[in-house]
């Protein structure tokens, strides 16, 4: 618990390691099947990962990291893992909507589902970005 409030963080509400990577495992399995998030022509490797564990792995421990968990993120800061991607705002809305809906599945109460799609908003702008020059493309991939 946060010791200045004593109120759970976000990460123990959401049920902590086990429940962040409950949820995750069905994110990722459901990104990996939507057609809609897959359209960008720069996301290959993402594609040859499909079911990859490591992945899954990447996306628990930052959002264990992000939720006020402990600190178990071995990535890359979201800006430069994603220059390369060229991703657009609707491709941002579709992976949101994408987690979104898996939050509603997995059954996480409207506080906590809310509190986790602000922290996935706050990140649009390292996500999002503008087209990246062949040359500078290759550098970071």
């Amino acid at each position: 618990m946060t010791t200045a409030s004593q109120t759970p963080s976000l990460y123990e509400r959401l049920g902590g390691i086990y429940g962040i990577a409950g949820a995750v495992d069905v994110l990722v399995d459901r990104l990996y099947d939507n057609v809609s998030a897959n359209r960008n022509p720069h996301v290959e490797a993402f594609h040859l990962m499909k079911g990859h564990a490591g992945f899954k792995f990447l996306v628990t421990a930052w959002s264990i990291e992000k939720t006020g968990g402990p600190a178990c993120y071995p990535g890359r800061d979201m800006g430069p893992a994603h220059a390369h991607l060229q991703v657009t705002d609707a491709e941002f809305d579709v992976v949101a909507t994408e987690i979104a809906a898996t939050l509603y599945h997995v059954g996480v109460p409207a506080q906590e589902h809310k509190e986790f799609m602000d922290i996935i908003e706050s990140y649009r702008s390292q996500v999002v970005g503008p087209p990246v020059a062949a040359k500078e493309e290759a550098a970071l991939v």
